[in-house]
């Protein structure tokens, strides 16, 4: 039996199943990085529901697993050596489980680093563009007199989405194959649809290789599943 009593999130949400990778999360373009890559590669896992609209991120018990207090983090009890470790930032998280199963990251070095250069464009640029644009088309922004905040980022999510749309010229995925660097994309743009409602904003239709890429992206069992989870407790 794996012993997690390290680690005091365990405390506040406690593992059922110590010997599984534990995952803190919501449903969010940031915790379904983690969950669809968990689906992806078939590692057993145990998910738990961090409530972040009651800032339970910012728990306590959760800071002391991610001082900075965002989702989503892992515990993972056979990490490195046999040990138990602790990842946070999605795109670290991402990185760390490739590596763990060999899967969805070239083993090329060229192809290896284009890969992670994607992965660090959605981390650097994607997601908090998208998400400033969230801000003020969804929540406390929207009420803002002054457009120009929303504009500037309505501006830049276009710019951002040429970028990417010329990269899938020619491609199926970002970089040739299915990878990281498609899962920690997918979410952001599939939220501008679902969540922010912005496709028409951003002009998405405009871009025809990142709809069909998104497309084929959520027709992934592996997407479908883990854009569910966590699941909101019952």
């Amino acid at each position: 039996m794996s012993d997690l009593s390290s680690f005091p999130v365990t405390k506040r949400w406690p593992a059922s199943h110590p010997e599984r990778l534990q995952l803190y999360a919501a449903p969010t373009p940031n915790g379904v990085k983690v969950s669809i890559m968990l689906e992806e590669t078939g590692l057993a896992y145990e998910p738990h529901w961090i409530d972040i609209s009651n800032n339970e991120s910012k728990d306590p018990a959760f800071v002391s697993l991610n001082p900075n207090g965002r989702i989503p983090a892992i515990i993972d009890p056979a990490g490195p050596g046999g040990s138990p470790i602790a990842v946070w930032e999605s795109g670290a998280i991402l990185i760390y489980l490739a590596e763990k199963t060999g899967q969805l990251i070239p083993n090329a070095p060229a192809k290896r680093y284009e890969t992670l250069t994607w992965v660090f464009f959605q981390m650097s640029a994607i997601g908090p563009m998208f998400g400033q644009l969230g801000f003020f088309l969804r929540w406390g922004g929207k009420d803002y007199e002054d457009k120009r905040p929303q504009q500037r980022y309505i501006d830049e999510s276009k710019r951002l989405l040429g970028v990417l749309d010329r990269q899938l010229e020619g491609r199926e995925w970002i970089v040739d194959d299915y990878s990281i660097a498609d899962i920690a994309t997918l979410g952001w743009v599939n939220a501008l649809v679902e969540t922010y409602a912005a496709g028409d904003i951003v002009g998405l239709s405009e871009y025809s290789n990142i709809q069909a890429w998104l497309g084929r992206g959520l027709a992934r069992p592996a997407v479908q599943r883990g854009l569910r989870i966590p699941a909101r407790p019952a």
